[in-house]
């Protein structure tokens, strides 16, 4: 029993180093964009970040082994089992938690909206988890890189410009409410 689990341990499909792979790339990643918020004293930070990337990373990867054991199931069964393979199923459920936890980090005060910025970039977190858990990862450091740069370079760009992000105040719901 002990040596089958070993045995399923280091040889599946992805395999262990590959899932190391997506799961490194994951956190170093989503690790730049969570740094990110974390440094201007937003909402969610760094570990906020990688804890949703790392569990949709870990669903992608979990998609794709079911994905690989329906496949191979079908193959052994064929003219006997249908089997439906339809991997964005888990996709679609990721984005929609993910959007769901976003919106909690949202804040509204008689002053305006804060949060935006940080339920996006978790949701973001999200998708760059899934696409390294998928496998493309030519993708997820593109995303990464370019979501990067737009938080940063281009946010110092506009900043100098006449349309300036608004500041969030630094203890929220303190400021005072006119009646």
């Amino acid at each position: 029993m002990q040596l089958t689990l070993a045995v399923n341990l280091f040889i599946s499909d992805p395999p262990v180093w590959e899932i190391l792979l997506r799961i490194f790339l994951t956190a170093v990643f989503v690790g730049i964009i969570g740094a990110e918020r974390q440094m201007r004293h937003k909402i969610a930070g760094v570990t906020t970040h990688l804890m949703v990337a790392f569990g949709a990373c870990g669903i992608a990867v979990l998609q794709e082994v079911l994905y690989h054991e329906a496949l191979a199931l079908a193959m052994d069964n064929v003219g006997i089992l249908a089997v439906n393979l339809e991997r964005q199923r888990v996709i679609a459920q990721v984005v929609v938690g993910v959007g769901f936890l976003g919106a909690g980090t949202i804040l509204k005060t008689s002053s305006g909206i804060y949060g935006l910025t940080t339920a996006a970039t978790l949701w973001l977190g999200a998708m760059i988890g899934l696409i390294f858990g998928m496998g493309a990862y030519a993708l997820g450091i593109i995303l990464s890189v370019v979501s990067f740069f737009f938080l940063t370079f281009v946010r110092k760009l506009l900043e100098a410009t006449s349309m300036k992000h608004m500041k969030s105040p630094d203890i929220l719901g303190a400021e005072v409410v006119e009646k």
